[in-house]
């Protein structure tokens, strides 16, 4: 008797905001789908770059892309651009082969609403990927008011999805909690933190221009890589920079404040402070191990004390980086359990930034080494995909 093919069972994602490593943007989808087995994928992503506000020609074939509205601060046109995404997402999915599994990812809940909407239609099952917690987090930055009728009717729709979720995806282990006041059922909630492959970041000055060779550098290199945002606190960031003239900062990213950043680095005179574009995901992990320390910060929002999960931390760590952090709970967790950086209140930047400086090569290469294996070993994105593996085998038999 001839043993029959395994059917390769497929699962489609709705990612607004995603991008291929060729580009500069989130790439968690594709590092983690792309190592399944078994599994063909495809992601639905928005036709626009909101940060650089040109077009996204994906050069990936598991990319589709839709047409969205653009926006360029957080007001009315941001949430036009979320429904725009929706709708479109939702019917140029209606056109593609049917999915065993619709993965809708947030930040923004209306991307859910169209994955299960998509679900029911097609008789697939429906997978809730929750990376940022909303409405909360709207609360927490000062976006939305805890108790308006907004806040309310969507409080109701997150509380719903969840209800309606097959299986529910969080980034962050300590969100547990938050998920059971909402009413979740834990036995749907699966941890796939987020995550970096070691390897990817070893140094490639074969390919691409050294971090070094691209700024002018005093004194150790710090960077920044990730968004220039309301949520990353880099005002206070710059408050540290100027106290620690002999050493380098390097930003390398994009996003709402940043315009704002150069000007006040301008008009301060800081010269030991430069502002890169944005990187294609590639060309960042061949470059970051060629700093000497990374930077995580974020404002003191409420939200954060639930829990985090930042990928630059992951970055930075695999890249073999010892980190300076401001971020309590996991990232916090993280440096302490493996020894691989430091943790200071946000008040306490520069001297924390400065004590790190401060310690010798050897200290600090030992430091990046041992966070390097912490990555590899608890969170790479082998370790990750292994867990989602798990979790679509057992949901699609």
């Amino acid at each position: 008797m001839v043993e029959q093919p395994t059917r390769t069972r497929r699962v489609l994602i709705l990612n607004h905001y995603a991008k291929p490593l060729s580009h500069a943007g989130g790439t968690r989808h594709v590092e983690l789908f792309g190592r399944l087995k078994g599994w063909e994928w495809s992601i639905i992503a928005a036709g626009l770059d909101h940060v650089t506000r040109r077009e996204f020609v994906p050069d990936d074939p598991h990319f589709v892309t839709v047409p969205v509205t653009g926006y360029t601060r957080n007001d009315h046109r941001r949430v036009l651009s979320w429904v725009s995404y929706a709708r479109n997402a939702f019917f140029t999915a209606l056109r593609q082969p049917r999915p065993d599994v619709v993965f809708a990812s947030s930040p923004h809940i209306l991307t859910p609403v169209a994955g299960w909407a998509l679900a029911r239609l097609r008789r697939s099952r429906f997978i809730l990927e929750v990376r940022d917690l909303w409405p909360e987090a709207m609360v927490s930055t000062g976006y939305l008011r805890r108790g308006s009728l907004t806040h309310r009717g969507l409080r109701a729709l997150e509380r719903w999805l969840y209800r309606r979720a097959d299986r529910i995806v969080i980034v962050a282990h300590g969100w547990r909690d938050y998920f059971a006041a909402a009413g979740a059922d834990p036995a749907k909630l699966t941890w796939v933190s987020n995550s970096a492959e070691p390897e990817d970041f070893d140094l490639r000055h074969d390919l691409y221009r050294p971090l070094p060779d691209r700024v002018p550098v005093r004194g150790r290199l710090f960077v920044f890589a990730g968004s220039h945002g309301p949520i990353n606190g880099l005002g206070r960031l710059l408050d540290a920079v100027a106290k620690l003239p002999e050493h380098t900062f390097v930003l390398i990213g994009d996003g709402h404040d940043k315009q704002d950043l150069v000007r006040r680095a301008k008009a301060e005179g800081l010269t030991n402070l430069h502002f890169l574009d944005p990187l294609p995901k590639e060309e960042l992990r061949g470059i970051l191990g060629g700093a000497d320390i990374g930077i995580h910060v974020l404002v003191d929002s409420p939200v954060y004390r639930l829990g985090a999960s930042p990928n630059k931390l992951y970055d930075y760590l695999a890249a073999g980086l010892p980190v300076i952090n401001n971020c309590p709970g996991e990232p916090e967790e993280i440096l302490a359990s493996s020894d691989s950086g430091l943790s200071v209140q946000t008040d306490e930047l520069a001297a924390g930034l400065r004590k790190l400086a401060e310690m010798d090569d050897s200290t600090l290469l030992e430091m990046g080494r041992r966070g390097r294996q912490y990555i590899k070993d608890h969170r790479s994105r082998t370790v990750t995909a292994e867990r989602l593996q798990r979790l679509l085998d057992e949901l699609v038999t």
